[in-house]
């Protein structure tokens, strides 16, 4: 960082290098989303079967966060997220070629385990680079350039799926995976002063001491009650349900899919702003978000026929929120982490709503299968709606996590002499 306060002309290019690759990842993470129904024809599967796929790919996504967090606080960004990319680019070498649903599973390990160390290791690359009122920002813009990887799956991977085919698709996905990964490993690179601060603590202590604090605790809760409706639409479930449930084309699902992708990057930078300016107010605004997700999801389920088009682009629009407001879950884990530890620690907190998203797609999945006739390759309105509709558990688990370790987090600040005013003080204060 310069003397000024600025950043170098190179945190930009390790910032241009580091949205690269997470951009290419999402693309990698969410294009199975629009190929669910070649994958039933492909594999022979019903929902439980599709819902694997997905679970498999998130399961080892999540269960990947503390040890990729572990790895780069170790050794550095660089190395471990061009890893990162190559895994995953052999995860979708081995998914174009393969025609069993084993084969399919382990290809789609191969992308969750290498997607997970690419965005705890570009937020901590901002960290390190930029000056800390930016990061909050930067770290949104992050998020917001891989949610376009995510309209990249919407529409020209599904136009490619469509003209190509299946074996064709994946394998243009592997190597334009390896091409980013090229990049990454010319354009990543750490500060200077951060070159021989590489820490060595051992594996678990280096656990509890960055999920020790009730302030990163908080951050795992945020970000399980805020993407996991929106990451059980994109990965797997919106496109069957609008199809099928709510009887649109597949043309218009896809759209309503680039609806929820534009809110998600629209609402990001904002996100990130209210966060960089009222610190001990971003439960405010996770809160807020949680809460308008339930009521735009009742608000379709509280009907048996289906909704107009108009409702369910509102709807894109609530459940996109929801995936750059988790993002502020990694802004809890920098501030209140020590910064050797800050990876393990977002890493952590990146955990909590994919965990969210595989109860959430297990639940739909099974519930369909549960509530349908046998041997039934779709489902109606009514099934959609049951399924969904016991979303309502992990949401209200999530947020309980989330008042419940803000009450701990801020008796923590209390004792370091942080004092969060009340409502009333903090609108005094704006009015005086």
């Amino acid at each position: 960082m310069s003397h000024d306060g600025r950043a170098p002309r190179v945190a930009w290019i390790v910032f241009v290098a580091a949205v690269a690759a997470y951009f290419v990842a999402v693309v990698h993470r969410t294009a199975l989303g629009v190929a669910g129904p070649v994958a039933v024809d492909r594999f022979g599967i019903e929902a439980t079967g599709l819902a694997m796929l997905s679970v498999t790919q998130i399961g080892a996504y999540a269960l990947m966060q503390i040890p990729a967090g572990r790895l780069i606080d170790k050794l550095g960004p660089r190395a471990v997220m061009v890893t990162g990319l190559l895994v995953m680019s052999a995860g979708q070498l081995v998914l174009a070629h393969a025609h069993s649903l084993s084969l399919a599973i382990v290809a789609r390990v191969l992308i969750g385990a290498g997607d997970a160390p690419i965005f705890i290791g570009a937020s901590r690359l901002v960290s390190e680079w930029f000056p800390p009122r930016q990061v909050p920002v930067l770290v949104q813009v992050t998020g917001l350039i891989g949610q376009a990887g995510q309209l990249a799956s919407a529409i020209p991977v599904a136009a490619l799926l469509h003209a190509a085919g299946w074996s064709a698709t994946f394998s243009i996905l592997a190597a334009a995976g390896v091409v980013v990964a090229v990049g990454a490993g010319l354009g990543l690179r750490r500060p200077p002063a951060t070159q021989e601060e590489l820490e060595r603590e051992r594996l678990w202590a280096a656990v509890r001491g960055a999920t020790g604090p009730a302030g990163t605790r908080l951050g795992f809760w945020v970000h399980f009650v805020t993407p996991f409706m929106a990451n059980t639409v994109a990965l797997l479930w919106g496109v069957p349900f609008l199809v099928d449930g709510q009887g649109v084309s597949a043309k218009q699902a896809s759209l309503l899919l680039s609806v929820l992708t534009v809110s998600a990057m629209a609402s990001g930078p904002i996100a990130g702003i209210f966060a960089a300016r009222h610190p001990l107010r971003r439960t405010w605004l996770v809160l807020g978000s949680a809460i308008t997700t339930a009521v735009a999801w009742a608000a379709v389920l509280a009907f048996d026929t289906p909704r107009p088009l108009w409702q369910l682009a509102l709807l894109m629009v609530a459940t996109g929120i929801g995936g750059p407001v988790s993002i502020v879950g990694i802004d809890f884990a920098r501030t209140f982490t020590e910064k050797d530890r800050l990876a393990t620690a977002s890493g952590f907190v990146n955990m909590g709503g994919f965990v969210a998203t595989i109860v959430a797609v297990l639940t739909v999945g099974l519930t369909l299968q549960a509530v349908s006739p046998p041997g039934a390759a779709t489902y109606t309105l009514g099934e959609y709606r049951i399924a969904f509709s016991l979303l309502v558990v992990p949401w209200a688990v999530g947020l309980w996590g989330v008042i419940h370790h803000r009450r701990l987090a801020r008796r923590d600040l209390e004792r370091d002499g942080i004092v969060v005013p009340t409502l009333r003080e903090a609108l005094q204060r704006v009015r005086g």
